[in-house]
């Protein structure tokens, strides 16, 4: 039976992408809509990832981008109300996006340096027949 064979560097890369991404896009706003659209898609793939290892970061991950993405929409929905509260549309935008940077980078981190220091080891897959 043949397969192919997932490198050491390619399972780890899957298991950091997700966080690396979020960081980037929340320290970028700009990037932050297409991210929320691209993430979907990365999601969905790394998901089904042969290595079931991928999943144990990935999920975590999703549920600190996807939870902190509803909460910012259900807060800006009172936008008026909570730039009457903070002052000015400014401050409450700085906010939301300190906060953003506060849940998404510390533990985005923490993940993508586990992922490194993790022991990773080549992976077989063996190729679907189909007949």
């Amino acid at each position: 039976m043949s397969g192919f064979v997932l490198s050491v560097r390619q399972q780890r890369l899957s298991a950091q992408v997700f966080n690396i991404a979020s960081i980037v896009a929340v320290l970028i706003p700009p990037l932050l809509m297409l991210w929320i659209a691209a993430s979907i898609f990365v999601y969905a793939s790394l998901i089904h990832h042969p290595n079931p290892r991928i999943a144990d970061y990935l999920v975590p991950a999703g549920y600190r981008f996807y939870g902190l993405v509803g909460s910012l929409v259900a807060a800006l929905n009172f936008t008026e109300q909570l730039s009457h509260l903070l002052g000015s549309n400014l401050t409450m935008w700085l906010t939301v996006w300190g906060l953003a940077i506060l849940v998404i980078v510390p533990w985005g981190l923490r993940d993508i340096i586990r992922a490194g220091h993790e022991t990773w080891q080549d992976l077989m897959v063996p190729q679907a027949e189909f007949g």
